[in-house]
C-alpha cells in the first residue's frame, strides 16, 4: 500500500495513552496486471494520488489479488495487524562529527581553544592518507528508512486513514510504503 504521513497524535485506550502516526493509506488504483507469461513474474502495478500528468507514486505489489481499474483502500488493514513502513527521513543538512556520528569532541582545557566540537586527527603516519569510510562531517538525513513491527491501532475505512503505534520516517506529507 502507498500512503502519506499526516502527522502524530495520541489515542486513549483502556486507561493508556498510545502515541500514533496517522497515515492516509490509499486509495491506490490498479493500473496494470503483470503476468508470468508476458513479464516473467506476477504482480500488480498500482498508482497513488492521481494528478493532471499521472500519478504521484507508482509501485508494484506482489501477491495481491485484483483487476485493472479496481481501487485498494485502507480497509485491507485491521486493528492489531503488524506492518512495515518505509519512507525518506527528514533531511538535516550539513552536520559536524559530534551530531552526525556521536563523537564526544575535545577537552575544554589544556590549551584547547575554539575546538571543542572538532573531530581531531583524521589520518595516521601510515598509509599517509585518509582511509576510505572515515566518519567525518557531512550531509545527514534524507535517506530511506524502514520501521518494522508497527501495530495498527485504528482504521478509519471511510476516510482511508490508519493509525500505527509509534513513529514513522519523514515529516508530514512524506510518501510512505506500507507492507502488511
Amino acid at each position: 500500500m502507498i500512503g502519506k504521513k499526516l502527522g502524530m497524535t495520541q489515542i486513549f485506550k483502556e486507561d493508556k495513552v498510545i502515541p500514533v502516526t496517522v497515515i492516509e493509506a490509499g486509495p491506490v488504483s490498479i493500473l496494470r496486471k503483470l503476468t508470468k507469461e508476458k513479464d516473467g513474474y506476477e504482480a500488480l502495478q498500482v498508482g497513488f494520488e492521481k494528478k493532471k500528468k499521472g500519478y504521484v507514486a507508482i509501485r508494484e505489489m506482489k501477491g495481491t489479488p485484483g483487476e485493472v481499474g479496481e481501487e485498494i483502500k485502507a480497509s485491507v488493514f485491521k486493528e492489531g495487524d503488524k506492518v512495515k513502513v518505509s519512507g525518506v527521513s527528514k533531511g538535516k543538512g550539513f552536520q559536524g562529527g559530534v551530531k552526525r556520528h556521536g563523537f564526544h569532541g575535545r577537552k575544554a582545557t589544556h590549551g584547547v581553544k575554539h575546538e571543542e566540537r572538532t573531530i581531531g586527527s583524521v589520518g595516521g603516519r601510515f598509509p599517509q592518507r585518509v582511509v576510505k569510510g572515515r566518519r567525518m562531517p557531512g550531509r545527514m538525513g534524507a535517506e530511506r528508512i524502514t520501521t518494522r513491527n508497527l501495530r495498527v491501532v485504528h482504521v478509519d475505512a471511510e476516510k482511508n486513514l490508519i493509525s500505527v503505534k509509534g513513529a514513522v520516517p519523514g515529516r508530514p506529507g512524506t510518501l510512505l510504503f506500507i507492507e502488511g
